[in-house]
């Protein structure tokens, strides 16, 4: 497919997620199971058929006809009959961790992210990453800013997004106050690494003025079973909240790609 046309999605204030491109299908998924039995794909459940076939498979199903046309082959009239198909096979797969036919399919997304979202994310090693470098070409003056909401988004359930002992309660004139502390930061971060580049100092050492909140990119690749694994950590109430805006919209972006699969991976979470 032409990358032009492939999914883009804004995420915070100047981030976004692309999918690049797919392969494998759900269908590869369950051919990829039947390797030792030789049966490949049979098919996906019958959602309707005829009354005079009564599910039986012995007349023409119905799909594709309007609501009341009859069967050419045996002229019933089409009735809801739910027989199980290869989803079936698809859900046994997934809930009993046989993952490896999960290897046949997979995705790369393009990501534009603060440098600390990036430091969460290569900590899944099972992907393929290739990102941006600042020793080759000034990075954008990009930063993240988090919404006042956010800051005042507080979490007394999980510790690593708690405040310290003995911290105030962050009120909303507080977190105006640190959300212009950080743009002047950012600020005057930027005029020290532009005056060094043009004095010369080599793009890899001007760029250690340059904070976490940088936005930079990526392209990030991985089987559908690794997508799966950095889901479950990173699209979960436990994940810092930055991440999880791109997780969720990586999650929605694999669905259209593997519905089935997505749709199972979904019923199993807590």
């Amino acid at each position: 497919m032409n990358e032009d046309l492939m999914p883009v999605k804004t995420i915070l204030d100047h981030g976004y997620l692309k999918l690049v491109e797919t392969w494998g299908s759900d269908q590869r998924i369950v051919e990829s199971a039947r390797m030792s039995t030789g049966k490949g794909f049979l098919g996906w459940g019958v959602e309707e058929t005829c009354e005079g076939c009564d599910g039986s498979g012995t007349g023409t199903k119905m799909r594709g006809h309007g609501p009341g046309s009859l069967c050419p082959r045996c002229q019933g009239r089409k009735r809801a009959i739910n027989r199980p198909g290869d989803e079936k096979l698809l859900k046994y797969l997934y809930d009993n961790k046989h993952a490896t036919p999960f290897e046949v399919a997979g995705a790369t997304f393009e990501i534009m992210a603060p440098i600390f979202v990036f430091r969460e994310w290569h900590r899944h090693r099972t992907q393929s990453y290739n990102e941006q470098s600042a020793r080759y070409e000034p990075l954008p003056d990009l930063n993240y800013v988090p919404s006042v909401e956010r800051l005042l988004l507080n979490s007394k359930t999980n510790k690593q997004a708690g405040t310290i002992k003995g911290a105030a309660e962050l009120t909303e004139p507080g977190a105006r106050d640190f959300q212009d502390a950080i743009v002047s930061l950012y600020a005057s971060a930027e005029g020290v690494y532009q005056q060094a580049l043009k004095e010369g100092v080599p793009k890899e050492l001007a760029r250690l003025v340059l904070p976490v909140g940088r936005y930079s990119r990526m392209r990030a690749s991985a089987n559908l079973r690794n997508w799966l694994a950095f889901l479950t950590l990173r699209d979960d109430p436990h994940a810092q909240w930055e991440i999880r805006q791109y997780a969720a919209t990586l999650r929605e972006m694999l669905t259209g790609s593997f519905p089935r699969t997505m749709a199972i991976f979904g019923d199993g979470r807590p």
